[in-house]
């Protein structure tokens, strides 16, 4: 393949329709974004775009990734840090091709360029999705785990970081140290309070270093919460075929996602921000309501879809939800367990908001693999379920269809679904989790291994406090749906239904 082929900055006049505007001033970078994955590139690149279109300003961003593979980085900056965003909907598909990435930069690769961008003030914000594991927080306080070995490494050579906390608090101190004013700290992860919760382990890292930059951090710097939506499935072969052939140009690295999008800021950046208002996203004084919105009716939903539909053997979130008894558990869901939870403005119509959500997931074009979802279960599920759960529980109500989706992933966290099919567990405490999960028999072994398998994984700290594990009516409706789930997903997602519409599963008659 032929370098006039590939996309990069001299082929953009060949592919202006796909551009967002023909026009472009060429900024100078003013936003480092710590995580440059998919949902970044598909989300605040293309508002950050759409906004120095809109109004100007000198906001290009470099994106850094953590994990010490360069190959992301070779392929962007192969690409002049170019990408396309390929939109898949029912209405069809729109490739557009970014120019907002100015940089990509490896850690550990690319430290010494890092810091020097970070002490630079024109950089005013640098933005972070790092997923709840990036976090490197004890999940118990809040402050950050010093038992994570990459926090023990920083801490000890906090001149050489490769944590995301590790680096904010050593870019911050040399901001301090020069006299330059510090850049607002933005993150976009699915945290519940993610500004606060990420003021408060930026904070403790940096008081076991020192107290007084600890103080100026809280004090000086900001750190807006956000709420951010949007369904960005991972890049396959396909894709990057059809990336090719709308645009005539190869790009290794597009991104696949629906039209949705949605951004709810808290406006707070003392050192400027792009004009994201004029572009659609919302700033706001609170973002509290938005956020656990998303985190429940969405993100719990997707979770719950995700564990049930690999046991259950259904790739894609549209081949799930299109298992009508499945659809109807999360149109229940959201309608009787979730939104009685929320408290929202009120022009937010939580059932309007059902709806759509309903019809995104329904979407045949994206094909949302349940896998990906299903990544990490130990840091969504506190948030997106138990947070829900535990609302609940408090006021006395019914959980059963929130309790099947916990219960799906205690079954998922034995690495089989209902046929037999084996798969990998992707979770930070993957190890403590599979062993808690397959020490107790199998869940059909036993008359008593549905409770054994409860027990034990309630006995997990990290993720259940010790009020919700010793929560009676928590563990029962857990039992009860593990036990549900010993005929397998689709069953138990059917008797589940039964069962919350007052009607016996075995003998078909009211309760």
């Amino acid at each position: 393949m032929t370098a006039e082929s590939v996309l990069c900055r001299k082929t953009l006049p060949s592919i202006e329709d796909h551009l967002l505007a023909p026009e472009w001033c060429d900024p100078r970078i003013g936003i480092v974004h710590l995580g440059i994955g998919n949902f970044h590139r598909a989300h605040e690149a293309i508002y950050t775009e759409e906004a120095m279109l809109a109004a100007g300003g000198d906001w290009a961003i470099c994106g850094v990734t953590l994990q010490g593979d360069v190959t992301k980085r070779d392929a962007l900056m192969a690409q002049d840090g170019l990408y396309s965003v390929v939109e898949r909907g029912p209405q069809g598909v729109k490739t557009s091709v970014i120019r907002a990435l100015r940089e990509v930069l490896a850690l550990p690769h690319d430290r010494a360029r890092l810091f020097d961008l970070l002490a630079d003030p024109y950089v005013r914000i640098v933005s972070l999705t790092v997923t709840e594991k990036g976090y490197c927080r004890d999940t118990k306080t809040g402050d950050v785990d010093r038992g994570h070995p990459g926090i023990a490494h920083d801490l000890e050579h906090p001149g050489e970081p490769g944590t995301v906390l590790g680096i904010l608090v050593a870019a911050l101190k040399t901001r301090r140290d020069a006299g330059i004013a510090p850049f607002t700290v933005l993150s976009c992860d699915n945290l519940s309070h993610n500004g606060a919760a990420l003021r408060q382990v930026v904070c403790s890292h940096a008081r076991v270093l020192d107290e007084a930059l600890a103080t100026w951090i809280d004090s000086e710097v900001a750190f807006p919460s956000t709420m951010v939506d949007r369904i960005v499935p991972a890049t396959t072969d396909a894709d990057r075929d059809a990336a090719a052939v709308a645009l005539g140009l190869r790009d290794e690295v597009p991104v696949p996602c629906e039209p949705f999008r949605q951004w709810v800021i808290e406006d707070r950046f003392p050192a400027g921000r792009p004009a994201w208002e004029q572009v659609g996203a919302q700033l706001v004084d609170d973002v509290m309501p938005f956020e656990l919105a998303k985190l429940r009716m969405l993100n719990g939903t997707h979770s719950t879809l995700a564990y049930l539909s690999v046991l259950a053997g259904f790739a894609t979130i549209d081949e799930a939800i299109s298992f009508a008894p499945l659809h109807a558990l999360i149109h229940s869901m959201m309608t009787d367990e979730i939104a009685p939870t929320l408290s929202v403005p009120a022009s937010f119509d939580l059932m309007a908001y059902r709806d759509a959500l309903l019809e995104r997931y329904a979407n045949p074009a994206l094909k949302h693999r349940c896998a990906q979802i299903a990544m990490d279960g130990s840091q969504k599920i506190p948030p997106r379920l138990l947070a829900t759960i535990a609302a609940r529980l408090e006021r006395g109500q019914p959980i059963s269809r929130l309790a099947l989706g916990v219960a799906a992933w205690f079954v998922f966290l034995r690495g089989r679904a209902d046929d037999g099919t084996s798969f990998v567990i992707s979770d930070p405490l993957a190890s403590r989790l599979t062993a808690l999960a397959t020490n107790v028999g199998n869940v059909g072994d036993t008359r008593n291994a549905p409770q054994g398998l409860v027990d034990a994984l309630l006995g997990c700290r990290d993720v259940f406090s010790a009020e919700l594990a010793s929560n009676e009516m928590f563990r029962h409706a857990l039992i009860e749906a593990v036990t549900q789930l010993k005929t397998g997903a689709r069953a138990a997602i059917e008797n589940t239904n039964l069962q919350v519409a007052g009607i016996d599963p075995a003998s078909g008659q009211n309760l």
